[in-house]
């Protein structure tokens, strides 16, 4: 697996904004995130939103989103447009709903699809929210405390299994 690229946002610019325009919290990239258990990522606008929270961290596909930029021919998008923390090459991220799993020593659960929204027709291409349907990326909860970074990671399954990607 290869994480890709990380982001971060001090607020929600759609989260909680139906019926209202988007709000303007910039998507900052960075090397690496902080993950606290049971909190979320340290900088990140859903850390302490709510206790338990299924959605501490994200996670999107690279390769869902090469085909999204290839199908809505987006030249200059990155896939920070879709506004999830960590975007991960070489793994089926469906796989891991209802998984507890470690990537860099980080143990997380996969929670629930990351399903996709309208406002994605605003933010990435009018048409995206019905492509992504099914491949809109993983919420995950932290379990234990660390740093996750860009570069090469292991995904190692608590209860090992063959799974795809």
């Amino acid at each position: 697996m290869l994480i890709r690229q990380i982001f971060i946002s001090p607020g929600h610019n759609y989260f909680g904004n139906h019926g209202k325009p988007p709000d303007d919290y910039t998507l900052v990239e960075v090397p690496r995130i902080q993950c606290v258990a049971g909190h979320g990522i340290r900088g990140d606008r859903f850390y302490d939103y709510r206790e338990d929270y299924k959605g501490q961290i994200t996670f999107f596909s690279f390769e869902v989103f090469e085909k999204l930029a290839r199908h809505f021919d987006l030249k200059n998008e990155s896939a920070g447009a879709l506004r999830r923390n960590v975007i991960v090459s070489g793994v089926d991220l469906n796989e891991l709903i209802g998984e507890e799993f470690s990537i860099q020593g980080v143990r997380l659960r996969g929670t629930a699809h990351c399903k996709p929204c309208y406002w994605l027709d605003q933010a990435v291409a009018p048409g995206a929210e019905k492509f992504l349907e099914g491949n809109g990326g993983l919420r995950a909860q932290i379990l234990s405390d660390g740093v996750i970074a860009v570069g090469d990671a292991q995904l190692v399954l608590a209860e090992p299994r063959l799974i795809e990607g």
